[in-house]
């Protein structure tokens, strides 16, 4: 059974997932690595989500503000024992009924070309792929997706 929590970026199980797939991303984006990090402090995130399955963290999710009728989501990550059970689109659900409750009417976010597994995972939970905004604005390897979570 999946049991979701909310917290925050102090969260050890959190952070210790974060840790994680900060490993991850720098073997699949390499030197670029580097660029994505400054946009991935966990100094502004005071939305996360971790889940547990029998009491083990297994994934973890965050949303930030972004604007004023917007969440960002960030940090989205399934430790790889995991993957495969529907952890993720349970976070990517629980982050958007979060952002709908803290009354923003869309989220939206960015992952990479190396992510292919991440790119369907979003497709598949009714993301529509949008123009790079913000700092990935001409950043080739990075995609971006929109979502509308609540009707403004």
């Amino acid at each position: 059974m999946i049991n979701i929590i909310r917290t925050d970026a102090n969260n050890t199980d959190f952070r210790s997932l974060v840790m994680e797939l900060d490993k991850l991303l720098a073997k699949r984006n390499g030197e670029d690595q580097s660029f994505y990090e400054q946009f991935n402090k966990l100094d502004n995130i005071k939305h996360s989500i971790v889940a547990y399955v029998d009491g083990v963290p297994a994934g973890c999710g965050a949303i930030k503000a972004y604007e004023t009728d917007g969440m960002e989501i960030k940090r989205m990550f399934v430790a790889p024992a995991f993957r495969g059970k529907g952890i993720a689109t349970t976070i990517l659900k629980a982050l958007e009924l979060w952002a709908a409750e803290l009354h923003v009417s869309y989220c939206i976010l960015e992952t990479g070309k190396m992510l292919p597994e991440a790119i369907a995972l979003y497709l598949k939970n009714g993301y529509d792929i949008i123009r790079n905004y913000g700092q990935y604005v001409g950043v080739t390897e990075s995609v971006c997706f929109k979502k509308v979570v609540a009707s403004s």
